[in-house]
This record gives structure tokens, C-alpha cells and sequence, in this order.
């Protein structure tokens, strides 16, 4: 019987699940689009059925079903493939406990707490009726994964005691240690709403609990006086806060269908939405945005997720100070990566969750519907005040002008220079001036992000495919009888790397699980490494080309007409290998 990667490939095509992601075009017998993993005018990926690849002239992006969901999605090898077995219908087998990683225990541990949560919620009565009174339906409620941390101190410490170890429990942010010293623990979640959070195939990896009831009767209860409204689990080996959305799971086939995404603030406004038909909400609570497309251990950030499936955004948070703060923060960052945002203001309500309460569905369509650009907002905002033309035009630089320089058409900033001139009286000449004095500022940071985005987006490529090679060496020098030259590989390997390659302990059940599952039934085992040794080369080349011509930029710029000649050569050299490397590929497409 094939392995379950097989029966995946023989039943999701390449240009289908490509095509399902972004807009493909017919290209001859392969199909082209623009790039989903760097910013393009003119369409320079490439999907070939034939082969059932794709490969990207601009940025090198290169890989099968498996890794294309892998690099947009943000997933590890073990989410890709759980969530394309699902979306083909392919059972896989079950995890072997005694063989499974530390990522990997860490889901099973995570998944049995919110189990355990849930069992929980089904018993407390009060907390159903609460749920309830606001709003939630009950089958929401059980769609959601709703749960329940019992207000004790050690209920889930208890629960799993001889069945999962402490350690387990506390690396995933479960249980805590006595602070007072000793090796007594307790549970970090106590009487609080539990809120399973999931990365995007899925598979729970953290929590953030509501407290509940909030007031406890007396200090000293496991759930005291002045706790936090909200706590969320900390980070942990599954869970980055900035690279993660509540409801992204549910969100995304939405999104994409739709082509925009509303971001709310809370889980009750999200799942409020989701109840009321609004399948495209996600929410910030429990996570951090992120500034990058990139997280600093080079995950694909929540904001590059959203940015990858739609490029439209409605913001709608809390009406209050601190929603309106965190706003603008949300929008000056999506602004940044290229995003149209809007903001929806939630009329004569708190937040979203109580106008869809109040009013239902229509209303929560209504602010959506009247929904206006940042812009737009902050201009109606400024003038709405009871400010003189001086104030206003001190209001207008500070507060509206640096969102204008962040939109990247020039002439939608002409359109918005025009719109603010025309209602507040100032001439454009002068907003003019005061944004190019804005754009300079701000210009070397642009580019700084957008050098650090592009790098990060190489340095992962790279790293994957040194995985990928990592776990076939690790998987067939574990097997009695290997089919490959491990020792000739590891010199290949070390030669194209240019040092040796260092061992990675705790990774290697990860690694080797992924090679089997993925390369255990390749014909021709030796011909899929030789292409991942090519991959690996080319990236390595287009970092040492990325240095040299930093070298050449200084060499210029010193004057330097002798050295400039050298590294020109040399980079002339590098590129010359990078072109063979891709013409050799490109005649295969």
C-alpha cells in the first residue's frame, strides 16, 4: 500500500492546491501567477503539473504540495501534512508515544487539556449560563472548543497525575512551580473560560482563559481579588505569540473567498461574528501582532499570514481608549506591509460582541459595510474636534500624514493628499512638503524592513531545505541497510555548506519522521537528494551574492576602481553558477 504522502499527491494536484492559494494563469503546459512569497508586477512563479513543482525566477521559492503549504500556511512538516490528509481524505497512522518528538508530546499534551477544559464546562452549569447570556449558542459554544479551568488550585495537575509527567505539563505553559521554592506545582489556569487557540491546520498549541466568576468570595481562593480579566499561556516550544491569530483556522478559506479579513480584539467578538455569518473574523487576543512578515525565529508572522490570503483588512476593535490605541497600531503595521485598511466603528456599543448582541447580524453587516479607510477615519476624526486651523493642521501632520506616507502607491498618497486639502482648507503644496519630510525619515527604516523581510525569507528557505537533507541522512543512517552513501552525502553536503555540518539532537526524531513518511517510497532516492543539494547551493549562492554586493556598494563608494573590479568579477562568477543551476531546472519544467 503507498504511504500516505503518496495517496495525498495522487489525489491533490499541484496547479489545484496552488490554484486554491492564488490566481493562476495558463502557460503553455504549466501555469504561471505572481508570486505569493515576495512582493511582484510581473508574474515570475511557475507551477508545473508535469512535474508537480512550482518554482519562483524572482525569489526561489521551489517545492511540491507539502512545502508550498508548509511556506504559506507558516506550518511544520507534521501541520502540512495533517492538514492536506484531511483536505484529501487520507487517514494517517497514529503516533507511536514511545517514537513521538518533544513538539509532538507537547500537542498530545495540549490537545488532552483542552479536552479536560471541555469535560469541565460541560459540568459547570453557571459558566454555560453566562456563555449563553452572552450571546453564544450552544452548539458555538461546543464548535469552539469552549472550556473550563475549575477554580482549584491543582484540578489539571491532578487530573493527568501519572499520566502525563510534570515537565511535559509545565513546558506547555499548564501547571507553575510553588514560587516560594520546592517542587509542589499548581495550575496556571484556575477558574477561568477557557479558549483553546490553534495554529493553522488546526491543532491546539495554547490558551487564553477568561476569568470566571469574576469576583471570588473571599482572598486566598485559587482565583483571587485583582486577578487579570485575561491570561494567556507564555510562549512555548509550539506556541509564538506573533505568529499566530485566534480563529486563523476557521478564518482563512473565508478570507481568501471573500478577498478581506476583519480583525477584531476579543474571542467574544470572533466567535460573536463567526456565529452571525462573518467567517473571515479573526481575533488578536492571546497573541501579539507582529511588525515583520517574519518573527525573529523566522516564522511567518500573524500579519504575513493575513497579508498571504487577503490584502484587504477591517480593523474593528473596542471603542474605548486603549481599543482605539491598539487601532492604530494594527493598521500602521498592516499599512507597512502593503495591506488596504479599514476601519469599522462599532456605533452606540463596547465592542462587536455587544452590537451583535443588541442589533444581530444586520448590524455588525452594517458597520462592515460603512466601513471607511484609515485615512478616511482619522481626517473625519481630526475635524470633528472643536479645534482652530492651526490645531488642525498640527493634528493633520502628526496624526494622519504618517499613515499616508506608509500606503505604498504614489498616486493613492496624491489621492489622500488631495482628499485632506480639499477638507481642511490646507493647500496640497504644503501637505506635499511635510509628507516628503515624513517619507525621508522614514525611508531608510522601509528599506531596512523590507533588506530584513527578504533576508529572513532566504535564511528560512535555506534552513528548510538543510532539513530536509538533515533528515534523510539521520533516517537512513538509522536504518540497518541504507539504499544512500550517507558519508559521500555529508562530504556533498559539507562542501556546498562550506563548514561541517553540526548534529541536531533534539531534532532529529522530527527530521527523520519527515524523511520517512515523505521519501520512504521515492523510486529514486539518490536523484531527490542531488535536486535538494542544488536547492542548497543556489541559496547559499544568493547569500554570498547578497554580501558581495555590499562589498561592491562600499568598494564604489570609497572610489575604489581596483577592488571594485574584483568582487564585480566575483559576483559576475557567483551569478553565472546561480543561471546554470536555474536554466538546468528550468529546462525540466
Amino acid at each position: 500500500m503507498s504511504s500516505p504522502v503518496e495517496q495525498i499527491k495522487e489525489r491533490i494536484s499541484i496547479e489545484d492546491l496552488v490554484s486554491s492559494y492564488v490566481k493562476l494563469e495558463k502557460a503553455g503546459k504549466n501555469w504561471k501567477a505572481k508570486c505569493p512569497f515576495h512582493n511582484e508586477k510581473t508574474p515570475s512563479f511557475f507551477v508545473s503539473p508535469e512535474r508537480g513543482s512550482y518554482y519562483c525566477f524572482g525569489c526561489g521559492a521551489k517545492g511540491d504540495i507539502f512545502t508550498f503549504v508548509e511556506e504559506f500556511e507558516g506550518l511544520d512538516f507534521r501541520g502540512a501534512l495533517k492538514l492536506l490528509a484531511e483536505r484529501a481524505g487520507v487517514s494517517l497512522p497514529a503516533y507511536n508515544p514511545k517514537e513521538e518528538s518533544e513538539k509532538e508530546k507537547l500537542y498530545r499534551v495540549v490537545e488532552e487539556a483542552a479536552k479536560f477544559f471541555e469535560k469541565n464546562l460541560e459540568k459547570n452549569k453557571q459558566a454555560q449560563k453566562y456563555l449563553e447570556g452572552r450571546g453564544l449558542k450552544p452548539e458555538t459554544t461546543k464548535s469552539f472548543r469552549l472550556g473550563y479551568a475549575p477554580s482549584e488550585w491543582r484540578a489539571l495537575h491532578e487530573h493527568f497525575r501519572g499520566k502525563l509527567k510534570d515537565s511535559d505539563l509545565e513546558m506547555a505553559g499548564l501547571i507553575k512551580k510553588n514560587e516560594e521554592g520546592g517542587e509542589r506545582y499548581y495550575d496556571r489556569f484556575r477558574g477561568r473560560i477557557m479558549f483553546p487557540i490553534a495554529d493553522s491546520s488546526g491543532r491546539v498549541i495554547a490558551f487564553s482563559g477568561r476569568i470566571f466568576p469574576e469576583i471570588p468570595t473571599k482572598v486566598g481562593t485559587p482565583t483571587e481579588v485583582g486577578a487579570a480579566k485575561y491570561l494567556n499561556s507564555p510562549e512555548t516550544p509550539i506556541f509564538n505569540k506573533s505568529s499566530v491569530l485566534y480563529g486563523l483556522d476557521r478564518a482563512k478559506e473565508s478570507i481568501r473567498r471573500n478577498n478581506f479579513s476583519i480583525l477584531v480584539e476579543g474571542q467574544m467578538d470572533l466567535i460573536l461574528s463567526h456565529q452571525a455569518g462573518f467567517k473571515n473574523t479573526i481575533a488578536a487576543s492571546g497573541t501579539a501582532l507582529s511588525d515583520s512578515v517574519f518573527s525573529k525565529e523566522n516564522v511567518v508572522s500573524n500579519f504575513g499570514l493575513i497579508r498571504r490570503l487577503s490584502g484587504n483588512i477591517v480593523l474593528a476593535f473596542d471603542a474605548d481608549r486603549a481599543g482605539f490605541a491598539a487601532t492604530l497600531r494594527a493598521a500602521k503595521i498592516a499599512l507597512s506591509l502593503g495591506m488596504d485598511v479599514k476601519i469599522a466603528e462599532v456605533p452606540s456599543a463596547t465592542d462587536p460582541a455587544e452590537l451583535i448582541k443588541r442589533g444581530g447580524p444586520d448590524a455588525w453587516r452594517g458597520a462592515i459595510r460603512e466601513s471607511r479607510h484609515i485615512i478616511e477615519f482619522l481626517l473625519a476624526r481630526v475635524l470633528k474636534g472643536d479645534l482652530d486651523s492651526r490645531k488642525v493642521a498640527k493634528e493633520i501632520k502628526e496624526q494622519i500624514l504618517p499613515y499616508v506616507g506608509a500606503v505604498e502607491s504614489s498616486i493613492e498618497k496624491m489621492y489622500f493628499v488631495k482628499r485632506i486639502s480639499e477638507a481642511a482648507g490646507i493647500p496640497e503644496r504644503a501637505l506635499e512638503e511635510d509628507l516628503r519630510k515624513i517619507d525621508r525619515d522614514s525611508k531608510a527604516e522601509k528599506e531596512e524592513i523590507a533588506d530584513s523581510s527578504e533576508s529572513e525569507n532566504k535564511v528560512r528557505r535555506k534552513e528548510r531545505i538543510l532539513e530536509k537533507l538533515l533528515g534523510i541522512l539521520y533516517w537512513q543512517k538509522s536504518l540497518p541497510n541504507p539504499v544512500l552513501d550517507v558519508p559521500k552525502i555529508l562530504e556533498d553536503l559539507n562542501g556546498v555548506l562550506k563548514v561541517d555540518v553540526e548534529e541536531r539532537k533534539g531534532e532529529i526524531p522530527d527530521l527523520i519522521f519527515e524523511a520517512e513518511i515523505f521519501y520512504g517510497e521515492t523510486p529514486d532516492l539518490e536523484k531527490e537528494v542531488k535536486e535538494l543539494l542544488a536547492n542548497l547551493k543556489e541559496e547559499v549562492l544568493r547569500e554570498e551574492l547578497a554580501g558581495k554586493m555590499k562589498e561592491l556598494y562600499r568598494a564604489e563608494e570609497e572610489k575604489n576602481a581596483t577592488v571594485s573590479a574584483e568582487i564585480l568579477r566575483e559576483c559576475q562568477a557567483i551569478n553565472k553558477e546561480i543561471e546554470e543551476i536555474k536554466n538546468s531546472r528550468f529546462s525540466n519544467i
